[in-house]
């Protein structure tokens, strides 16, 4: 029993429509999955703004084919070579802008560091939210989230069969946790699905993906990147490192946020869910899956570090998107 009574289960499972499109690119892709059009060529990604609409959403069409796929979606087209090669030159793009804009020539331990330490005037999403946000604003900002959430940890798994040992334990601790320990209810996803439901939004998986920004678009893109490619195993790492020390902070705010503007009783338990996790998970990260990867392989500290100013870095862009907005 969760703090939503008998709710039944939403559905987590169905396929969504596949989204519209948001530029040439996007709809080559749409395109190709509807069997209208051949996939679009590697130079067709050329000349798309890396962190812009179309090219995160037509790279987030190509990754969902790895999740729930789309409806009307041959699945075999998960694996069609073509399209594999117009993804692979889109997340080249992305990289490559990343790589650019996001990469500190700092130790990793300094970069952890600075996770750990809360400004004195918080001025985040959830620094707003806590003090200032109205309902409207906690409702956009569960859309936003519910393309990363109706589906937790799901790109982090792909990491597993990449680590080994104290790295690899840990991981599946930790992931154990966020698949609810045994029990469906307490599925992260589902209790993300539940403060969806206490908000008055739809709670089927993928039915916001046209709401979702470039932004956010951009960070889900990120995980499925890195949990994807064994080479990027140490990004993926640095990702859920700076996931797991910045959530804890975040969520404890947030839990205010909610009671404040009455959001209901499960919108409230999935950040107090969070609180008390995802504090146990950063030692976890730190100490065990960390420090355990970088004990087998310590050339990776650099692509560890990557992952974590990479995952800042487009949090960031994300958070001034939406303070933006409700500042103004």
């Amino acid at each position: 029993m969760t703090a939503t009574g008998l709710r039944p289960p939403p559905d987590l499972h169905s396929a969504p429509t596949p989204p519209k499109a948001r530029g040439p690119l996007s709809a080559a892709v749409l395109d190709h999955l509807r069997g209208a059009a051949p996939a679009p060529g590697p130079g067709a990604a050329a000349d798309a703004e890396p962190y812009g609409e179309d090219l995160q959403l037509a790279l987030y069409t190509c990754y969902e084919l790895h999740y729930r796929g789309f409806r009307g979606v041959d699945p075999a087209l998960e694996w069609d070579p073509p399209l594999l090669a117009a993804r692979a030159a889109m997340e080249e793009r992305f990289l490559s802008a990343l790589r650019r804009d996001a990469t500190r020539d700092e130790p990793l331990d300094a970069v952890l560091g600075e996770l750990l330490v809360e400004p004195v005037h918080g001025s985040g999403v959830s620094d707003f939210l806590k003090d200032r946000g109205e309902l409207r604003q906690v409702r956009e900002y569960a859309v936003q989230r519910s393309l990363y959430h109706l589906k937790e940890a799901d790109p982090h798994a792909w990491v597993l069969p990449r680590l080994s040992g104290r790295a690899k334990a840990g991981m599946a601790a930790i992931e154990y946790d966020e698949f609810g320990g045994g029990r469906e209810e307490r599925v992260h996803a589902r209790l993300f699905a539940d403060l969806m439901a206490d908000l008055g939004l739809v709670t089927t998986y993928g039915h916001y993906l046209d709401e979702g920004s470039a932004e956010m678009l951009a960070l889900v893109n990120l995980m499925s990147l890195f949990g994807l490619h064994r080479a990027l195993r140490g990004a993926l790492v640095g990702h859920f490192a700076a996931v797991e020390i910045t959530s804890s902070p975040a969520s404890r705010r947030l839990v205010q946020a909610m009671r404040r503007v009455g959001a209901g009783p499960a919108a409230e338990f999935f950040y107090a869910e969070h609180v008390e996790a995802d504090a146990v998970h950063e030692q976890v990260v730190r100490r065990d899956v960390v420090a355990g990867l970088l004990a087998d392989e310590p050339g990776l500290e650099a692509d560890v570090t990557f992952g974590v100013t990479a995952t800042s870095f487009l949090e960031d862009r994300l958070a001034d998107r939406l303070l933006t907005a409700w500042r103004s």
